[in-house]
């Protein structure tokens, strides 16, 4: 009778501590949150661009709110499985302590039976054989609604891993839409195929006015793309600049000659003073056929008395002679000859031609229809690919005014303005400034 309490009591033990180790309450799944002020928020923002990955974001916010709504009733079912265990735990817990009181008699009994048998005592041991017998009895139905309850959780956590697997899925081949699957950058020697110019990731934006850190930036790129491949051409694109810093300027075109890789430049739309020598004196340079192009003389405001002045001029004089020299010579004609044509052209020496008509005065080698971009392998909306983008080449006015070193601002009238960095006391800007925009400060 005593090996068969004790076998009882130790698997009741060890039935109670199964159940609290396996019983657990749904606290890893997360709270349905309020979405009113989410859905009010949306209501006030303006409308934004139609997203292509919407579908996507829809599936999987039902998807969300399908595993939310799941983990709720969890956490209800297990509130009311809580609430109907309770009175067996309790009397389980009365029965235990009945129990240890019996057992307790039962002790004191056995001193006195050895003296003296008690029919008593036989009567506490059958009453406490009952209580064990109601008592696992009672354990094992808690047991089973437990298992039951297990069961129910360990299905609503398989269902809820299946949705999470799902999105996931879903969110992969969203990511994989935004990509260009099995392709590559390419990087052929000549890169000119007919009419068509083929750009790599080799690619360095010139953009915005030219100041020393924007030549910093390029001449960085140029020693880079040579230590990793010094035949592969490299390119620098210019979408829109006005010129800028003849030192600067200076600066590129020694790191563009200097370059063991050939490094060429690509104008898409406008190129004028410093941007426009830079692609005259450049080893190769392309452009689309409606690319303008601007030549003129050096100009720049200065302050100070006359002897400043004529100072100022014998160096502008210096550097005029240093750059234009090169272009005329490209032309096939002389400085001056150079300089008698600006002003034929138009009144104010800003000659400007298309590039097609460029081409034939030697500002531009080649005329192309067509680009391909063969480094853009991902989807330009995506965060990681404006990043990496931006890192080749400078695709705003507010990217090129961040590399250059330009503050926009307003003048006292409110009139827009940006203002130049300020330059080395022996350099110049070299640009087109028609309307006054780009001011020293």
């Amino acid at each position: 009778m005593r090996r068969t309490l004790a076998l009882s009591t130790v698997l009741l033990c060890r039935l109670a501590l199964a159940a609290g180790e396996t019983t657990t309450s749904p606290a890893d799944s997360p709270p349905e949150a309020p979405k009113a002020a989410e859905q009010q928020q949306q209501k006030e923002q303006p409308p934004a661009k139609p997203d292509p990955l919407e579908a996507i974001k829809t599936e999987t916010a039902k998807l969300n709110a399908e595993r939310e709504k799941i983990a709720a009733q969890l956490a209800l079912e297990q509130t009311k499985q809580d609430e109907q265990l309770a009175p067996r735990r309790r009397a389980l817990a009365e029965q235990q302590i009945k129990m240890e009181e019996i057992k307790s008699k039962l002790d004191l009994a056995e001193t006195e039976r050895r003296a003296k048998d008690d029919p008593a005592l036989m009567e506490l041991r059958r009453q406490n054989e009952k209580l064990m017998i109601d008592y696992s009895i009672a354990k094992n139905e808690t047991d089973i609604d437990g298992f039951k309850s297990r069961m129910e959780e360990n299905g609503v956590r398989r269902k809820t891993s299946a949705l999470s697997l799902q999105m996931e899925l879903q969110q992969k081949e969203a990511e994989s839409r935004s990509y260009a699957v099995g392709k590559a950058p390419s990087y052929p020697l000549d890169p000119l195929q007919g009419k068509k110019l083929v750009l790599s990731d080799r690619t360095i934006g010139l953009n915005g006015v030219i100041t020393s850190k924007t030549a910093d930036s390029i001449a960085d790129r140029i020693a880079y793309f040579n230590n990793r491949d010094d035949q592969a051409p490299i390119f620098i694109v210019i979408d829109d600049s006005p010129g800028g810093s003849v030192m600067a300027g200076y600066k590129i075109l020694k790191a563009m000659h200097g370059s063991r890789a050939p490094v060429y430049t690509v104008v898409k739309s406008f190129a004028a003073s410093m941007a426009a020598c830079i692609t005259t004196l450049s080893k190769k340079s392309f452009a689309y056929p409606n690319a303008i192009i601007l030549h003129h003389q050096l100009s720049v405001g200065v302050m100070g008395n006359l002897t400043q002045h004529r100072e100022n001029v014998k160096e502008l004089e210096e550097w005029w002679k240093r750059l234009a020299d090169p272009v005329a010579a490209k032309m096939g004609i002389t400085r001056d000859e150079f300089i008698a044509r600006m002003y034929k052209e138009a009144s104010t020496g800003d000659w400007n031609e298309f590039a097609d008509d460029a081409q034939k005065l030697g500002w531009v080698d080649v005329i192309v229809e067509d680009i391909e971009e063969t480094a853009l392998l991902r989807h330009p909306d995506t965060q990681q690919a404006q990043q990496q983008n931006g890192q080749q080449r400078l695709a705003s006015d507010g990217d090129a005014n961040a590399v250059s070193g330009v503050v926009p601002d307003h003048d006292e009238r409110g009139k827009p303005m940006a203002l130049l960095p300020r330059l080395n006391p022996l350099d110049a800007y070299w640009m087109y400034n028609p309307d006054g925009y780009y001011r020293m400060q």
